[in-house]
This record gives structure tokens, C-alpha cells and sequence, in this order.
């Protein structure tokens, strides 16, 4: 699957480990969350109201759509958080999957 955003410069910076939903991915050093993920598939994160996903409104840390978690529960907006080698993300909000369904 392609991703939303695509680079077109820069490509000559050092490379990121990190894991995303369980899966190794790799980022240029300086990349924000959210560059880091769109530019591999086309959404963020599962909405947690709603059947759908989400890939971030503003882009620049207003409008808190693009939320992911570090595996331990953090919050992190991926439109302002610098990936980190060794930094593990998930896409769904670990406390609570929404919409509940009974």
C-alpha cells in the first residue's frame, strides 16, 4: 500500500529504527511521527468514535487528530514528535477501543 505523503527531498539524512503496531520501520533522522508513518501507508491511526481512519487535520499540533501511543501508554502527537531510534508506536488507543460495541 502507498503511502499519503511522498518525499521529494532530503533524502541523505541517517536512518531511524523504530516499531509501529509491532512492525520494523525505518525514518530519516529529523522526521516527525507523522512524516514517518505517511509516507508508508495512507492513515495514522483507527478513529477511536467512529468506523475510519484518521491521518491528521492541521499538521501542526492544534487540532489533536493525529494522537499515536508509545507501546507503555504515552500520548504523542505524531505531527510534533521527532522519531527516536528504538521508539515503539501504536496506532490504536490502548486504554480503549472504540465505539464499543456490547
Amino acid at each position: 500500500m502507498s503511502g499519503r505523503f511522498v518525499r521529494l527531498a532530503e533524502r541523505d539524512r541517517s536512518t531511524v529504527k523504530l516499531m509501529v503496531d509491532g512492525e520494523p520501520i525505518e525514518a530519516l533522522q529529523g522526521d516527525t511521527l507523522m512524516v514517518a508513518l505517511l509516507t508508508r501507508v495512507p492513515a495514522l491511526r483507527q478513529s477511536e468514535f467512529v468506523p475510519g481512519n484518521r491521518a491528521g487535520f492541521c499538521l501542526m499540533g492544534a487540532c489533536q487528530d493525529c494522537w499515536v501511543w508509545t507501546r507503555s501508554g504515552e500520548r504523542l502527537r505524531a505531527c510534533s514528535s521527532e522519531v527516536c531510534e528504538g521508539l515503539d508506536i501504536v496506532t490504536r488507543q490502548p486504554e480503549a477501543i472504540w465505539p464499543l460495541r456490547g
